[in-house]
């Protein structure tokens, strides 16, 4: 994944982040026993706050190397992201940091939405011709390294973030919580073998919701964008849902349900996020009506 990972690591460096020291926070990427691995160095090179962990392993499943990164972080608070190839916009780091000094003493869980780059979710415009080479060109039109917002002009809602801001998620790709918090959990549960996690990331944020002593904060504006890479649930056919229901089913004693918690919304709607968000206030709107 080193193409996507060095989008990914730049769109959390200082020169991209709006509003932010590099003293203020380290990023640390984990190479999950991957077999082309990344260059230390092409990490090592984005900032001082940048540093780099092989992990030596030969499950498919990243569970155990989220919980390495939580572990050797220096901070009080996590910012977990499962997926080397998701684009973040350029204030996803300062609203987090505003957030939590805004909601203090109180902990606080704050998610963010995830979109796919292209004109439809990737598991069906790949079967239009979408891949590496057409999303090259699209993020080369809209020189998103200068404006990190106009990656919305090329996007469509995750699945899992489909009915946008006013409903709750089934998961958070960028989503930061308390250590403290983290730890009471458990982190991330290492049963979830799944390739790519299975459901590890739905059952981390279920899990943390359930947390009473956590406000809930969803960020307004901000969000991360997948790169395309052959993934294995978001580049795939048949989808591979119900295999990781099964194994949910397995670890938990019960199937999957999505979270219902209202959050409290902090930040701000730029031009480019004006079409998500009406269509945010539409699916709202019918869900009620199909109360």
């Amino acid at each position: 994944m080193r193409r996507e990972a060095s989008r990914t690591l730049y769109s959390l460096c200082p020169q991209y982040q709006q509003d932010i020291d590099p003293e203020d926070y380290e990023v640390i990427a984990i190479d999950n026993g991957s077999t082309e691995p990344l260059d230390p160095g092409s990490v090592d090179a984005f900032g001082a706050n940048f540093h780099y962990i092989r992990h030596e392993t030969k499950s498919p499943s990243p569970v155990e190397a989220v919980n390495l990164g939580a572990r050797v972080a220096k901070a009080d608070n996590l910012l977990l992201c499962v997926d080397g190839a998701r684009i973040s916009t350029p204030g996803t780091l300062a609203l987090t940091l505003s957030a939590i000094d805004a909601f203090a003493p109180r902990p606080t869980l704050i998610a963010t939405l995830a979109w796919h780059l292209g004109p439809d979710v990737q598991d069906k415009s790949m079967n239009d011709g979408y891949g590496r080479d057409v999303e090259d060109q699209l993020l080369a039109d809209i020189d998103w390294r200068n404006n990190g917002y106009d990656l919305f002009n090329i996007s469509t809602l995750a699945p899992s973030s489909r009915d946008g801001w006013l409903l709750t998620p089934a998961e958070s790709s960028l989503i930061s919580l308390p250590r403290a918090q983290y730890q009471s959990l458990g982190g991330f549960d290492e049963r979830f073998q799944s390739p790519g996690g299975g459901l590890a990331t739905l059952d981390f944020f279920k899990r943390a919701l359930a947390l009473e002593e956590l406000a809930y904060v969803m960020l307004l504006g901000e969000g991360t964008f997948h790169q395309f890479h052959g993934g294995v649930s978001t580049n795939v056919l048949p989808s591979p849902f119900a295999r990781f229901s099964d194994e949910y089913l397995a670890i938990r004693g019960e199937s999957y349900s999505r979270p219902s918690r209202e959050p409290v919304y902090f930040g701000s709607v730029p031009e480019q996020c004006l079409p998500f968000l009406q269509l945010s206030v539409e699916r709202a709107r019918n869900r009620e009506s199909e109360r």
